[in-house]
C-alpha cells in the first residue's frame, strides 16, 4: 500500500493556545502556548495535576472558552465560540454522568439533543445497542441508571452524529473500578468501528496508558513532554514526566509514598522566567530558571528541557 494510501487526516490542530483568567490576585494564564494535533482515529490523552490546564484546553476546543492568543482549527474550520453546528465535529463526555445529564429528561431525550441541535434526525434505539444498552432504559431518568450505564448514555450522546472528534474529560473518575474497563473497553470499540480521534483528558495514568497512542504532559499550561505513549511511560525525558509517573500507583509500590519533588509550586499569578519546573526540579542548571526551554525533537517525541533526564539517571 503506498504511503498516501495510509496517510491519516488531521482532525485537531492547537497552535500556540493562550487562555487567560483575571482575578483579584492578578492575570492567571491557564494555557500558556500550548500547541497539539490529533489525527484521524488516534487517541491523545493530555495528563497532568488538577489546575495544569487540562480542562480548560477542552473547553476552549470545544469553543467554549475564548482565547487570548493562537488558534484552534477542527477539520477544516477555525473554532470561535459556540454554534449549534459543532456537535456535528466534535462529541463530550464529562466527568460525572450525573451532572452532564438534564435529570428532568428521560436519557432517550438528552441522547437526542445534539441531533435536534442540527435538525438531524437519529436511531436512538441503535444508538443504545451500539452502547451497550438494551433500549428498553430509553424512557428512563438519569437517577434510575447506574453510574455505568448513565456514561453510556452520554457517550452514545457524544457519538450520536458520529463526529470527527470526541473529548473524553475524566470519563472514568465517578466510576466504580469494575465498571471503569468496561467504559474503557467500549471507548476502544467505538474508536475501532466509527475511526473517530480521541482526546483523552486524565490524571489516571492507568487508563491512560491502555487507552492512548500519544501522550502529552501538561504543567502550569505548558506542554512539557509529548510522544507516543509505551515511550513517554518507559523512558520520559522531562523530569517533570519522570516524577508524574513515579507518582502513580502500582503494585511495585504498595504501601510506598513517592518523594514529593523538592521546593514549592510557583504562583500561577506570578510572571515566571525560565522553565515553570526548574524550582522544583533537581536536574535544574543555571539557565532552566533564567531561559524559556525551546522544544528539543528526538524522533517522535518533544520535550521543553535543558537538562533532559535517561535511563541512567
Amino acid at each position: 500500500m503506498s504511503p498516501v494510501a495510509t496517510e491519516r487526516k488531521q482532525i485537531l490542530s492547537v497552535r500556540d493556545a493562550q487562555v487567560e483568567f483575571r482575578s483579584n490576585q492578578g492575570v492567571l494564564r491557564a494555557l500558556d502556548g500550548v500547541s497539539v494535533t490529533v489525527q484521524q482515529g488516534e487517541t491523545l490523552a493530555v495528563v497532568g495535576e488538577s489546575g495544569c490546564g487540562k480542562t480548560t484546553l477542552a473547553r476552549a476546543v470545544l469553543g467554549l472558552q475564548p482565547l487570548r492568543g493562537g488558534e484552534i482549527q477542527l477539520l477544516d474550520r477555525q473554532v470561535h465560540g459556540t454554534d449549534r453546528r459543532m456537535a456535528e465535529f466534535v462529541g463530550m463526555v464529562w466527568q460525572d454522568p450525573f451532572a452532564s445529564l438534564n435529570p428532568k429528561w428521560t436519557v432517550a431525550r438528552s441522547l437526542e439533543e445534539p441531533a435536534k441541535l442540527v435538525g438531524r434526525k437519529i436511531d436512538v434505539a441503535a444508538v443504545f445497542r451500539e452502547v451497550g444498552l438494551d433500549d428498553r432504559f430509553m424512557d428512563r431518568y438519569p437517577h434510575q441508571l447506574s453510574g455505568g450505564q448513565r456514561q453510556r448514555v452520554a457517550i452514545g450522546r457524544a457519538l450520536a452524529l458520529k463526529p470527527p472528534l470526541v473529548i473524553c474529560d475524566e470519563p472514568t473518575a465517578a466510576l466504580d473500578l469494575s465498571i471503569r474497563a468496561q467504559i474503557l473497553n467500549l471507548l476502544k470499540d467505538v474508536q475501532r468501528d466509527s475511526n473517530c480521534a480521541f482526546l483523552y483528558i486524565s490524571h489516571d495514568l492507568t487508563t491512560v496508558r491502555f487507552l492512548a497512542d500519544r501522550v502529552a504532559v501538561m504543567y502550569m499550561g505548558r506542554i512539557v513532554e509529548e510522544g507516543p505513549t509505551e515511550l513517554i511511560f518507559t523512558d520520559p525525558r522531562h523530569p517533570y514526566t519522570k516524577a508524574l509517573l513515579d507518582s502513580a500507583p502500582s503494585l511495585d509500590k504498595l504501601l510506598q509514598l513517592p518523594d514529593a519533588p523538592e521546593g514549592e509550586i510557583p504562583d500561577p499569578h506570578s510572571v515566571q522566567k525560565g522553565c515553570r519546573f526548574a524550582g522544583r526540579c533537581g536536574f535544574a542548571l543555571r539557565e532552566c530558571k533564567e531561559i524559556d526551554p525551546t522544544a528539543q525533537i528526538e524522533g517522535q517525541r518533544r520535550y521543553y528541557c535543558f537538562n533532559p533526564i535517561t535511563l541512567s539517571d
